[in-house]
Parts: structure tokens; C-alpha cells; sequence
């Protein structure tokens, strides 16, 4: 079987955030994807090792920034090489609050999604959230970064918990 076919699906580049009481964190996504359009509901895949995880598992909330083609690699570090367990991801860029209390990450986004969970499904390593949009906002109309383009041309690694992750042979 050869594993790199799944690499070829469409993928985006997007930090999903959420809080744990006065706590934020957020991780490097890349599937995430609209599953309903009245009302709006998108899913969302994350690992249940990451600590995103647990706080979204907790509040029940999760937010989602769109990122563009000229994110740099320092940024995709720190929310995807980092962890938020001994790093305070939000420290380190510019952000804010949204309606819901969530984290927006908003360096190098193009847009950003608001949610409230309304659902989930247990996909072994990784839980697939539902979330019903309950904001949103278009921030500028740059191209948004494909998993693609940060593998081929930003030569960008995936970390063993990302859903894409291929071992080495």
C-alpha cells in the first residue's frame, strides 16, 4: 500500500485553538472541513494526545484560523512543534479573543471560524469534532496555504501526531 496516495487528498494549513478555564492553546490542523451548510457545521481532527484535545474536550469550544501561503516556518513551529504543556503558544504572537472566549491566532490568517462542539466521533488516535459555526470574518484575501505547497515548496515536516504523518521506511 502506498501511503503517500492519502497526500494527495486536499489538505489546508489552519490553527485550530481552544481554552481550559483561563488557559488557551492551539496546534497546527490540517483537516478541517465543512460538513453542513444550514446551520453551518465544520469537523475538525485532532489528536487525542495533543493537549488542544483535552481542552476542547473540556470547554466544548474551538476555534479555527484560516492561514495563508506566506505563513513562516517559525510560526508553523511554534503551533506544530511546540507544546502548549510547557509553552504558552499565545505568548509568543498577536491574537484575540473571540465571542466564544476562544483564542484567534491572527498572524498570517486570512480568515477565522468561531465554534461551539456539537458532536464527536472517536477515530481511534484522533476525535473528529463537530463544531456549528457561531462566528466568522474574512480578513484579507490572500491564498491560503495547501498542505502542499508548506510539504513541497516550505519543505515542511509532518510531527508523528498529525493525521498525515507517514513513517520513514
Amino acid at each position: 500500500m502506498d501511503l503517500k496516495a492519502l497526500q494527495k487528498l486536499s489538505y489546508g494549513m489552519y490553527v485550530v485553538s481552544s481554552k481550559k478555564g483561563d488557559k488557551f492553546n492551539g496546534q497546527i490542523a490540517t483537516t478541517v472541513f465543512q460538513v453542513a451548510a444550514e446551520p453551518p457545521i465544520v469537523g475538525i481532527s485532532i489528536n487525542k494526545q495533543n493537549l488542544t484535545h483535552e481542552f476542547i474536550s473540556d470547554s466544548k469550544l474551538f476555534s479555527v484560523s484560516v492561514l495563508s501561503k506566506d505563513v513562516q516556518m517559525p510560526y508553523i513551529g511554534l503551533f506544530g512543534f511546540k507544546s502548549g504543556k510547557t509553552n504558552d503558544k499565545f505568548k509568543e504572537c498577536k491574537f484575540k479573543v473571540g465571542n466564544n472566549g476562544v483564542p484567534i491566532a491572527l498572524e498570517y490568517a486570512i480568515s477565522y471560524i468561531e465554534c461551539d462542539v456539537t458532536g464527536s466521533y472517536d477515530a481511534g488516535t484522533h476525535t473528529v469534532f463537530f463544531g456549528k459555526v457561531i462566528n466568522s470574518e474574512v480578513l484579507n484575501e490572500k491564498e491560503p496555504m495547501t498542505y502542499e505547497y508548506y510539504h513541497n515548496v516550505k519543505k515542511g515536516l509532518s510531527p508523528k501526531t498529525a493525521p498525515t504523518y507517514i513513517p520513514k521506511n
